[in-house]
């Protein structure tokens, strides 16, 4: 797989879903717009996929 862009990790009530994005990866803290949801980058990690070398932005809900 490519190691360009990123992956956000997205947390809801029914489970997660993975999202491909390019461009700069959102920092620990920054909050994001995801389908009229206010969501926080609670860490930055590993892609959940194996074998991919990506990074990952995990995303929770703001409260």
């Amino acid at each position: 797989m490519s190691v360009n862009g990123y992956l956000l990790f997205i947390s809801k009530p029914t489970g997660y879903e993975l999202r491909e994005r390019q461009g700069d990866l959102p920092g620990v803290g920054e909050e994001l717009q995801e389908d009229g949801t206010r969501l926080q980058v609670s860490k930055i990690g590993p892609s959940p996929l194996p074998g991919d070398r990506r990074r990952c932005a995990y995303l929770q809900p703001v409260s």
